[in-house]
């Protein structure tokens, strides 16, 4: 057993992980990091799956605290591969020498508060331990891979492998038949590679994705260099925009305020620029229905055009409004299903039975594979949360409180769990905005938050039940009119009663940033500060409470 004793325990070496380090060493705190895998990059070292990139422009997906970083590296692609993403991420924690803070292969497996000693004790899976006073999880809310309850999966005599923990080593795909399950985002960029090597590939869809053209292409140094001049003032200036991106406009007119014409001449603009912001076209086409169908037709009809069979382009023409699911960038996924040697299998209507030692079987044949690949998602939100086993004195985990669906405030602490901070968690923007620079600044605020402390003599911060059940309720507020509310989605919290919780915060991430800011510009009001006798601090705990913000209206945001 190995021990060691820091003021800050950081779980997770992606992309969140190496800026924590970076900021807390920065500011005189002892830290340790821990981390899963054999070496940094988070989602990146391990989503490996051929075709992996990013699907923000790589601009806005970068840091932006680092000058430094901006003057020494340049981006070959407007939509990074996950080589290019890896290479970057390493070059960061190498520049910064984030690693040797950082214990690889060491999965978390518990940790424990102990309220007389105002520390966490972490145990990792490779013999650590580590005693700190903040705990702060930096494991992101896609990275646990969602379990696969396939039937028979096991007695499968070809090969396995999961687009969420693609292995190392090669995988052999040419002259293969290949079966993926899933049409999710990440099978979107995997299937037209695929498909060029498979002997045959089968692509078992439950639900139709929306892929709108990605368009990626080379990007200038110029350009590049035009924000490296003015990396700091570009840093504060998306920290103002809504989705944390440079690109990240609100539109301002609704789908009526535009003639027929005017709506199809700004689809089509879009359409040929290429990204996210096609689920942005019209102020209104995430609360209207009315709104999102004609965006919505508009890419199913391009959607008929690109795919040759009418009756196998109507199977891959989604029917729930756009936007409401992740939307994926199309690379050739469409224009795939006109290759001879694809087909689509549609297990909704006939579901997968059970894997054979030879293949998969649904009620209606028997696909014969030498390969599957898995592309079914993560446990999203608590998947890594519930998986560090994190326990206060009561016995109790974060997600046991969260039955109804999650509750934060400001998405970053949980009431019972002192000193633990959750960064990109339910409450927060999370996966709907620019997770680097959403994640500098929670690290930030995390990081003043412990220098406060400090300062004052205090040892502990959590917040009150009433502070946490505002924001609780401002979050549902602002997504009460989402027509995502309504879909069957990974963000999407289902209660018994039928109720539904958009875990997301909604409002915005300028808003969210003028909040967060304003609480702890005001002494961290809805929280409550402790010295290291269990005393209540200064702070007055109901003095700048989330409750004095009130977004004015829900809006989307860009994934």
């Amino acid at each position: 057993m190995t021990n060691f004793d820091a003021d800050v325990g950081v779980v997770g070496a992606g992309l969140a992980g190496i800026y924590a380090v970076h900021r807390f060493t920065n500011q005189g705190l002892s830290v340790v990091g821990l981390e899963a895998a054999g070496w940094v990059g988070g989602v990146w070292y391990h989503n490996r799956y051929p075709g992996a990139r990013v699907d923000l422009d790589s601009i806005d997906y970068c840091y932006y605290f680092s000058p430094e970083i901006w003057q020494k590296w340049r981006w070959t692609e407007r939509y990074a591969s996950q080589p290019e993403l890896l290479e970057y991420l390493n070059f960061v924690a190498d520049h910064h020498d984030v690693k040797r803070h950082f214990h690889f292969n060491s999965r978390v497996t518990g940790a424990q508060w102990d309220s007389s000693e105002a520390r966490y004790l972490v145990s990792t899976d490779a013999g650590i331990q580590v005693r700190c006073r903040f705990l702060v999880m930096t494991t992101g809310q896609l990275s646990e891979p969602r379990v696969a309850s396939f039937p028979g999966l096991d007695r499968f005599q070809g090969q396995v492998v999961r687009t969420s923990r693609w292995p190392e080593q090669e995988v052999p795909l040419d002259d293969r038949r290949i079966g993926i399950i899933g049409t999710g985002s990440t099978a979107v960029q995997a299937i037209p590679i695929l498909a060029e090597h498979a002997e045959h590939l089968y692509v078992f869809q439950r639900s139709a994705r929306y892929a709108v053209p990605a368009r990626n292409r080379a990007i200038s140094a110029h350009s590049q260099q035009q924000i490296a001049d003015r990396v700091r003032e570009e840093r504060e200036e998306l920290f103002t925009k809504y989705a944390g991106g440079l690109r990240s406009v609100r539109p301002q007119r609704t789908a009526a305020d535009c003639s027929p014409d005017e709506q199809v001449r700004m689809m089509e603009r879009q359409w040929e620029l290429g990204g996210q912001r096609m689920i942005g076209i019209f102020a209104d086409q995430g609360i209207n229905r009315d709104a999102n169908d004609i965006v919505a037709e508009f890419v199913r009809n391009k959607i008929r055009a690109m795919v040759q069979d009418p009756e196998l382009a109507e199977r891959l023409c989604p029917t729930y409004p756009i936007g409401t699911r992740r939307l994926a960038l199309d690379t050739g996924y469409y224009d795939t299903f006109n290759r001879p040697n694809v087909s689509l299998i549609d297990i909704k209507s006939d579901p997968i039975v059970e894997i054979t030692e030879t293949g998969i079987r649904t009620g209606a044949a028997h696909y014969e594979l030498d390969l599957i690949v898995l592309a079914i998602g993560f446990q999203a939100f608590t998947g890594a949360l519930d998986a560090a086993n994190i326990r206060n004195e009561q016995g109790a985990m974060p997600s046991d409180g969260w039955k109804l669906g999650p509750r934060t405030l400001l998405g970053l602490m949980t009431t019972g769990f002192p000193n633990l901070f959750t960064p990109t968690a339910p409450g927060t923007p999370s996966v709907l905005a620019n997770l680097f620079i959403q994640n500098e600044f929670e690290i930030d605020w995390i990081g003043d938050c412990i220098a406060h402390l400090d300062a004052h003599g205090l040892a502990t911060i959590e917040p009150t039940v009433e502070a946490q059940d505002d924001w609780t309720e401002q979050v549902a507020e602002v997504s009460s009119r989402l027509l995502r509310r309504q879909e069957n989605d990974y963000m999407v919290h289902v209660n018994a009663d039928g109720s539904r919780i958009f875990m997301p915060y909604v409002g915005g991430f300028d808003k969210y940033v003028a909040t967060a800011r304003g609480i702890a510009a005001r002494g961290y009001g809805g929280f409550v500060l402790r010295d290291g006798a269990g005393r209540p601090g200064a702070s007055d705990p109901t003095i700048g409470a989330p409750g004095d913000q009130h977004p004015e209206r829900a809006v989307i945001l860009a994934e």
